[in-house]
């Protein structure tokens, strides 16, 4: 692969990769009839001059974007409600999520709202609601400005109860976006702390995913590769970034959401509970759990942690081996290694094992959880 072409994948939508690939959003607009976008991101992205570029682009060709970013960092359901409403009040006729994964996650969310105008977590995924997602919905398109979540090539929105503060999954396959931009360019100018969190996060989505119980070897494939490329270049991508590192990243990203359609796991239930409880960031909070996760995997499972060990070029094929690679890579690229770090205290453990065991994301584990193992594993982080 070279780094500054442009590629065109069709898998799992059509995704067009490279450097200046998102210059193409204007002329792909026009194309399909599309003139007043929605545009949904951050309000820190909304600031950033490639963000400002990107609208002035669009007005050059007469298209009229609608810029809402009044979004939590870690989405809930108002979120959406209030972007529905700017897309009504302003007659928008498509919608593009901007961002990492909580504006496209929001943006997503609104997808589905536009046309299913009922309670909006009746079309929870973990309750069956995606056989409701029955109308049509609006030219979606999205723009990943982070590696990490892999939202972008994703056909779920993870939303947040605004009172309770548990997560709900929208799935349906009606969400995935018609094409993604992936320009690693709209990447370079990403915190080193950002950087770090967004690329643990990529990492955690490929190795769960790659020991989830549901077999599924094409997914398991991808992930060992999107594992390779992050143990090649998330080092260099935060503390000396290039070209080639933020392009790696960021196909990485999107290899981890592909590789996720198999599951996740309990790294991912012990880090949901601090996004909602004490607002984590979700990277951050995978990276400092994804040891402890994988440490208490091992057993049973060494077979899976030889062959990770292999991909990241080990000296010793072990599961401890991979585990002291995950702090070391932490530790290289300024993630703490416990959570009091982060502010989570001694009080805050039984709240958390208590999130964690109603999570989704668990079962999915190649062994069983218990809340007395998240306890456990949240104790043994602290």
């Amino acid at each position: 692969m070279t780094f500054n072409s442009i590629y065109q994948y069709n898998f799992p939508t059509t995704i067009r990769f490279g450097a200046g690939s998102s210059k193409e959003l204007g002329d792909y607009l026009l194309k399909n009839n599309l003139s007043k976008p929605l545009l949904v991101t951050d309000k820190t992205v909304a600031q950033l001059h490639f963000f400002k570029e990107i609208v002035v682009e669009l007005q050059k060709k007469n298209i009229s974007a609608e810029v809402f970013s009044d979004i939590h960092k870690n989405p809930v359901k108002s979120d959406v409600y209030k972007g529905t409403d700017v897309y009504d009040a302003t007659n928008r006729d498509a919608i593009i999520g901007l961002g990492g994964g909580a504006a496209i996650d929001v943006a997503r969310a609104i997808v589905l709202r536009v046309n299913h105008r009922e309670d909006l977590f009746k079309y929870d995924d973990l309750i069956g609601g995606d056989v409701f997602v029955t109308n049509d919905v609006p030219h979606f398109i999205t723009i990943p400005t982070t590696s990490g979540t892999g939202s972008e090539v994703g056909r779920s929105a993870i939303i947040a109860d605004d009172e309770t503060h548990q997560k709900k999954i929208l799935f349906s396959p009606k969400l995935l976006a018609k094409i993604v931009f992936a320009d690693p360019l709209l990447t370079m100018e990403l915190p080193p702390f950002i950087t770090a969190a967004t690329g643990m996060d990529a990492l955690t989505h490929n190795i769960e995913a790659y020991l989830a119980k549901m077999p599924h070897p094409f997914c398991e494939g991808i992930a060992l590769e999107g594992i390779s490329l992050i143990s090649q270049s998330l080092e260099n991508a935060v503390n000396q970034p290039d070209l080639e590192s933020r392009s790696k990243m960021l196909v990485a990203s999107m290899m981890g959401a592909v590789a996720f359609q198999k599951g996740l796991g309990v790294v991912h239930s012990l880090a949901h509970p601090l996004s909602s409880l004490l607002d984590t960031h979700h990277g951050l909070a995978n990276a400092i759990n994804l040891p402890y996760g994988m440490e208490f995997n091992i057993a049973g499972f060494e077979h899976k942690f030889k062959k990770i060990a292999r991909t990241l070029e080990l000296k010793e094929e072990t599961g401890q081996a991979v585990v002291k690679y995950l702090f070391e890579i932490n530790s290289k690229i300024n993630i703490p290694h416990k959570l009091r770090d982060i502010g989570v205290l001694p009080e805050h453990i039984e709240t958390l094992s208590q999130l964690a065991v109603a999570d989704f994301a668990y079962p999915n584990n190649p062994k069983p959880v218990t809340q007395e193992d998240f306890r456990h594993l949240y104790s043994k982080a602290l």
